[in-house]
């Protein structure tokens, strides 16, 4: 559309982060007056208000919050469109293994291997699919040179951590299930779908939610979140997941209704580990153009349909 530019929506996106001009202006690299200028240009363009202009710090109007979520999926595609064409510098690799959970297996982990064995010529490049707990063993035991999985919070000895995703926990019942507001299920009515007791999902879930959680009966452990989705659509019981787990599951959503979790939120980490002989910029890359495949394929869907994720489910900074 005439007079609307891809910086205009860049520092757009930055203010609607920021509520603040002078903050906008630091992320997008612009003097403040610039960014006024862009924000002005765009309102021009699209012949409405985007921000209230009255109130401090900033907030968008019903017009800019709608605007914004069509913003932040274009902003997306084109990032990813320049990751996937910018080829890394991995020519000079002779070999690369890598780890990644299967929370990212539909969407995102095909993306990548076709982005990475691009970018590999004559290195012997080996990816597999394992669970965090595996995959943090791996890494520890230098049996893997990068893995990407959730963070167990611990440093570990020899590896450097590149945060890149916060991951929520929420509530998942089968479609219709009738709730009071800010509870789980009742005990005795359906039963409690749990991860496997030997993952990491299930002690971090089991670490902040045991009182919560002490009055359900363990009948089902489940190993896999196709599997725990299944069956929560099914109607046989009802999980505490996360939106990466969920996401995965798209197949199950129209059966599924999720909600927020009583209480104060808590979530995981989704990082890259890379051992620290790794030094130069190979996981900087690979980190960058994880956090770009996962906010287009998983984060802005997931937002899309579940709301109550915003300023939960993000890309965390380098």
């Amino acid at each position: 559309m005439k007079g609307i530019t891809l910086r205009g929506l860049e520092v757009f996106e930055a203010l609607a982060a920021t509520g603040s001009v002078a903050k906008a202006a630091a992320r997008t690299g612009l003097s403040q007056p610039a960014v006024s200028q862009q924000l002005r240009n765009l309102e021009t363009a699209l012949n409405t208000e985007l921000v209230d202009h009255t109130r401090r710090p900033m907030h968008l109007t019903p017009a800019g919050t709608l605007f914004l979520h069509r913003a932040e999926v274009a902003l997306a595609e084109l990032r990813l469109a320049q990751s996937e064409i910018t080829v890394m510098d991995l020519a000079h690799l002779r070999a690369l293994s890598l780890g990644i959970i299967d929370d990212f297996d539909d969407s995102v982990t095909p993306r990548l291997a076709t982005i990475l064995a691009e970018s590999l010529t004559g290195c012997q490049f080996k990816m597999i699919t394992a669970s965090s707990n595996d995959l943090t063993a791996a890494i520890s035991e230098k049996r893997l040179h990068l893995t990407i999985s959730a963070s167990t919070g611990r440093v570990l000895e020899g590896v450097v951590e590149h945060p890149l995703a916060r991951d929520p926990f929420m509530l998942v019942v089968p479609k219709g299930t009738k709730l009071a507001e800010n509870t789980l299920p009742q005990p005795g009515t359906l039963p409690l779908l749990r991860y496997d007791p030997d993952q990491l999902i299930r002690r971090q879930i089991d670490a902040h939610m045991a009182a919560d959680l002490s009055a359900y009966p363990e009948r089902f452990d489940i190993g896999s979140h196709l599997a725990l989705m299944a069956m929560v659509a099914r109607g046989i019981g009802w999980t505490i997941t996360t939106p990466l787990g969920f996401m995965r599951a798209h197949r199950f959503h129209d059966q599924l209704d999720a909600f927020p979790l009583p209480g104060p939120p808590f979530s995981r980490q989704i990082s890259l580990f890379a051992s620290e002989d790794w030094a130069d910029d190979v996981p900087l890359n690979i980190a960058q153009t994880m956090r770009r495949l996962i906010k287009t394929h998983m984060i802005a869907p997931a937002l899309a349909d579940l709301p109550f994720l915003s300023g939960h489910l993000e890309i965390l900074p380098p």
